[in-house]
């Protein structure tokens, strides 16, 4: 009997931590293991708003493919996905072609732009490495370029972020924290610079306490953050953004635009003939597509709603890391001939946002909050704890964030 052929495509949270936990379930001789990935190493999404603010370094948020599988065992292909097959049971790659008995989807998010006109033209998104390192670039760029212009422009000292979710609140924090950095590395007088959130919602971090919010946003004012809430963005331009509030708009002059307020599943999902909504497919309770016994979609292209509150549960880390998990077990389970599929329970072990390096917002253990310091050094024993489940004591030792003071 031939070795059934299981395709895991993306090596985000999902895509990585379902392929990891395989090669731990499976035999040599159960299956073949192919991982399909653009690039060579696995990165740190929740780690990018550092990167943007030129607070860490690129390096450390990624991980190279090779020191969290082996190639013995698994199969890695790095290449683009193009399109998917159900019906065929076929996976179209840039170079080639692939063909799956089971298939596990993990391609991760796209920006989601809400129509506004010029935001893909002239905003920077925090989505990958290469995107964030952009940003990190420009915001530099800008600040080197001020004093050297015969005339004072405001616009290369102004960043604008869309957004107060989790990704802008935290790029929020890590940027108001570089900015007294850049300011006397070129010689650039602080109060000359302007950090402005804009926020369409009635509030930032939505969903979240309004005793941490407050706190968030009282910090974050401290370091000279301007909140613009219940304020739409209209149009991004070249020179700047068109904001909008009470049916008045203003011009506010700016060259940093980062756009941090929303995200829609892989497109390539959402045009390879499965039952979607915003390009995410609405996962069975073992995760599996309505439709294919055969398809397993995690991370952000899986909508799997909450039974207690009746939405979809956010995608975060958290949720993909253990939908990868179920899945790594379920594959074991049908490999072996056994359709008893085991349902996803969430286990929410709570929601840490970072204001900078040592200062955070998060509630755990269900209703405890946390503020300031100690939540900070929770949000790395977080991100430590990821370390060591994806790669062990080595990788953790390599990557891991082991100053948590600081």
């Amino acid at each position: 009997m031939s070795r059934p052929n299981i395709v895991v495509l993306g090596a985000g949270y999902g895509g990585i931590m379902t392929t990891v936990r395989l090669q731990k379930e499976l035999k040599a001789n159960d299956a073949n293991i192919t991982l399909v990935n653009k690039n060579d190493y696995h990165y740190q999404t929740t780690w990018l708003h550092e990167i943007s603010a030129g607070t860490l370094h690129h390096d450390r948020a990624r991980i190279p493919i090779g020191d969290l599988i082996d190639f013995n065992r698994v199969n890695f292909i790095q290449d683009t996905v193009l399109s998917i097959d159900p019906e065929g049971q076929r996976v179209q790659l840039e170079e080639g072609e692939l063909t799956y008995d089971y298939l596990v989807i993990g391609l991760g998010f796209e920006t989601a732009t809400f129509g506004i006109e010029g935001l893909l033209e002239h905003a920077h998104s925090i989505t990958n490495i290469n995107s964030s390192r952009l940003i990190r670039e420009e915001i530099e760029s800008n600040f080197a370029k001020y004093n050297n212009e015969p005339e004072e422009r405001d616009d290369l000292l102004t960043i604008v972020v869309g957004g107060a979710g989790f990704t802008g609140i935290e790029f929020l924090g890590e940027i108001a924290n570089r900015v007294p950095e850049l300011c006397e590395e070129y010689d650039i007088p602080r109060e000359k610079v302007r950090i402005i959130n804009v926020e369409a919602g009635p509030t930032a971090l939505a969903g979240f306490d309004p005793e941490l919010v407050e706190y968030a946003m009282n910090r974050l004012e401290e370091k000279g953050v301007e909140f613009r809430i219940s304020t739409m963005i209209k149009k991004v331009t070249e020179d700047g953004i068109v904001v909008e509030k009470d049916d008045e708009q203003e011009m506010i002059p700016s060259r940093n635009v980062v756009w941090a307020a929303g995200v829609t599943g892989n497109s390539i999902v959402g045009e390879s003939g499965f039952e979607v909504n915003r390009n995410k497919v609405p996962v069975r309770e073992d995760l599996r597509a309505p439709e294919y016994d055969n398809v397993f979609v995690v991370g952000d292209c899986a909508v799997l709603m909450n039974p207690e509150t009746e939405r979809p549960y956010p995608p975060t880390a958290q949720i993909a890391i253990q939908m990868a998990e179920l899945t790594a077990r379920n594959l074991k389970q049908v490999v072996h001939g056994n359709n008893e599929l085991e349902p996803f329970e969430f286990d929410n072990k709570g929601t840490v946002a970072s204001l900078g390096n040592t200062d955070a917002i998060g509630v755990i253990f269900g209703d405890r909050k946390l503020f300031g310091r100690s939540a900070s050094i929770m949000k790395k024993v977080i991100d430590n704890r990821y370390l060591l489940k994806l790669g062990g004591v080595g990788l953790f030792l390599k990557k891991g964030k082991l100053d948590m003071y600081h």
